[in-house]
């Protein structure tokens, strides 16, 4: 497959004050192409990753410990859905009902978002905190750099990037209020339901 980068679903500024238009002009459009570039470089037409869907790829990698594809493919991946992951006024805990379900099965929503802010919070260097199904339950996890759920048998339904350029030029060092700000005023909950209900 070609990989390519996806248009935002939404105006650079559109995610103010939360997230600037400044940083999704230097994330998406220099960081997540320069994934997008390296994914084709390693595992475009002619690798022995060609005809492989990207969630295969990813899982494929991983098991083989390829760890240039683990990181670009599986950036690409995870970016592909973190800009669906967003939208304006977002977040908040009036979720779709089959979240709602998920979620209070978990533990309710309030330990839900304590969980998925310490993951992010704990998660040392580059990585990404998630929100996935796994044995058809709700689990927070955190996984380094570019790798996500799909490495781990889990299927993602929400992720945070906490890659330093998701969040430096608007919060510095705060890495725990951008992911307050990010749960609380960003999250595109019928993403994350189009996700666990498999219609994406």
């Amino acid at each position: 497959m070609t990989f390519k980068l996806p248009e935002l679903p939404y105006a650079y500024e559109s995610l103010a004050p939360y997230m600037s238009a400044e940083t999704l002009q230097f994330h998406h459009d220099k960081h997540h192409q320069a994934y997008v570039d390296q994914a084709n470089n390693l595992a475009g037409e002619g690798s022995k990753y060609a005809g492989k869907s990207i969630e295969q790829i990813c899982q494929e990698a991983f098991a083989a410990k390829d760890q240039p594809v683990i990181n670009n493919v599986g950036q690409h991946y995870n970016h592909i859905h973190f800009w669906q992951w967003m939208k304006k006024g977002g977040g908040g805990n009036k979720l779709p009902g089959s979240i709602e379900k998920l979620v209070t099965a978990y533990g309710g929503y309030d330990k839900m978002r304590a969980d998925f802010i310490e993951a992010g919070k704990t998660q040392f260097g580059s990585g990404w905190a998630w929100l996935a199904l796994k044995d058809g339950k709700l689990v927070v996890m955190k996984t380094p750099n570019g790798e996500n759920p799909l490495m781990h048998g889990a299927s993602p339904i929400l992720g945070c990037d906490v890659w330093e350029h998701s969040y430096y030029i608007d919060y510095r060092n705060a890495r725990p209020k951008y992911l307050e700000a990010f749960v609380d005023n960003l999250i595109n909950w019928d993403h994350v339901a189009a996700l666990a209900e498999g219609k994406v």
